[in-house]
This record gives C-alpha cells, structure tokens and sequence, in this order.
C-alpha cells in the first residue's frame, strides 16, 4: 500500500516581474523568443491557484531585476528543518540569486550552508534534490559536481544517493525524475548514464518508465500534494497510468516559463522537507554512488 509524500504541502515561488531571457545557458532558452509578460503572469499567478486548489500553500520572494532566471526558485536552494543549504550555481548568471534567497530564509529563521568552502568548494543546484525513501537522491554532471554529494552527506548527517545524468536536455533531476508517493515515481532512464539509469529504476518499487520523447514534454517536471500532480504537460499514457494509480491530474499552460528552460516543478521550492521523516539521519554522511 503506498503512502502519500507528507512533504510538499509549502512552497517558496518567486514573483515573475523581470523574467526574461538574458543569455543562453540550456538548450531551451533563445533571446530571440522572449517571454510575453502578461501571458508569463497568467500562467504563474494558475500555477499558484492550482497548488493552493490542491491544499499546499505558496510564499512568494520578490525577484531581483538583474536576476532573470530567479524566478526558478528550485535551485535557491534545499531547506531540510530549520537549516537551507544555499545553491552555488554552476553559471555565474545566475549566482546573485543566492543572496537574496539568503535573506529570505534567514529572516525566516532558517540557518544557513553552503556547500563547499566559502561557496566555491562545489556546484550545488537544488533542482538536481530530492528525498526518496529516506534518503537524499540527487543528479550530478550538467549542473551539480559529484564533490557536492559528499558536503550534502556530511553537513546534512544523511545518506546521499548520486545519479549521473549526461542528457543535455534534461540537466538538472527535476527534468527527469518525480517522486508521487513512497513507492511510486516517474523517471526516464535516458537523462542517466547506464549504470546510474539501471539503479535509480531498482530504487523505485514501481517506478513510471518515461520515454525520452514524453520526459521532453517536461512531464516529470510537476510537483506532487497529496494525491494531486500538477503538471506541464501530461502525455496520454502517463495520464493513464496516473488515473490508474488514483492520482488527480492537474495541467496548467507554462509556454512562457518553457523558453527559459523550466516548468513546474523548476518554479515551485518544496520549504516542508523534515530530517527524521522525510530524510533519516545517520551519525556519519554517506554516499552512494550508482
């Protein structure tokens, strides 16, 4: 029988004000095609009524002008109980994001970590986080450093799970794996190496197989509260496979936020991630490479 995920319930959004596409730093974005703002608006403001529809709650984080991809709030950073461990971004785009986040969840009363040394120690994105299971599975290659695992372990006092992801198009975890219950969560092998492809499905007891085709639609990039998803895109066999499962799928219009590489899931930070229940401490780090 499975169980719901009991994190998921709070969100940290930030206010789409000043996105657009300033450069270009995955294969998605063009800053030819900008965004239109008041399409950009619409879609946020239904992304944000269909999370509150479902029972969760969204904070919202003004966005700095000079910091057009902010808007992203996954890769902010991981809040796991009181403490949130600051992103460092592999692009130096979009490392002035980090400050402002900063501010937020200090004043929120959050302690604060960087991974690495003084922040340059390791690239650490959130997008690329998830706990699963008791334990915190995350993708590295494109975005994270395989470095950033063993800091994660250590400052966290968990076990880390590593996944390498080598699909140019799905750089961060979030594009290609989406935990929906303890048992339960789609994935598309073909974002990993092989190695990593093989353990990550033998770690999902009933795991949603993506295709690399449907994992392009961003389908996995949608967020789960309680029994309902709210996705991007939902191709029909997934949608199946979901009602099956008892799931009540929600599909809210993001074209805009698609032109900077991101969907739901990229736009919506889960600040409800609990040590002891989500995540299962361990006297010492440790991690586990696929």
């Amino acid at each position: 029988m499975a169980t719901e995920l009991e994190w998921g319930r709070r969100y940290l959004m930030v206010d789409p004000e000043h996105f657009r596409v300033d450069y270009a730093i995955n294969p998605f974005m063009d800053t030819s095609d900008q965004p239109d703002p008041a399409r950009t608006r619409g879609e946020w403001e239904q992304i944000r009524t269909a999370i509150e529809d479902a029972g969760a709650d969204a904070a919202v984080l003004s966005q700095l002008a000079d910091a057009p991809d902010m808007v992203y709030a996954m890769n902010l950073g991981l809040v796991v109980g009181d403490r949130a461990v600051l992103s460092h971004m592999r692009y130096p785009e979009r490392r002035m994001e980090t400050a402002a986040a900063a501010r937020w969840f200090g004043a929120s009363g959050l302690a604060l970590t960087t991974i690495g040394s003084g922040g340059v120690g390791a690239h650490f994105e959130a997008g690329d986080a998830f706990p699963w299971r008791g334990d915190l599975v995350v993708g590295y290659g494109p975005r994270t450093e395989e470095l950033a695992l063993k800091h994660l372990a250590n400052e966290l006092g968990i076990t880390v799970r590593g996944f390498r992801i080598t699909h140019p198009g799905m750089y961060h975890m979030d594009l290609s794996f989406c935990p929906l219950d303890d048992r339960r969560a789609m994935v598309c092998p073909a974002a990993y190496d092989a190695d990593s492809a093989g353990a990550l499905l033998d770690l999902v007891p009933e795991p949603l197989v993506l295709s690399e085709d449907e994992a392009l639609t961003f389908c996995a990039n949608s967020i789960v509260v309680g029994r309902t998803v709210v996705m991007p895109a939902c191709p029909d066999r997934v949608r199946g496979q979901l009602v099956e499962w008892g799931f009540d799928v929600v599909v809210v219009e993001v074209g805009e936020f698609l032109k900077g590489g991101g969907a739901i899931r990229c736009l919506t930070n889960p600040i409800d991630i609990e040590l002891g229940r989500d995540l299962a401490p361990r006297a010492a780090g440790q991690v586990l490479l696929a």
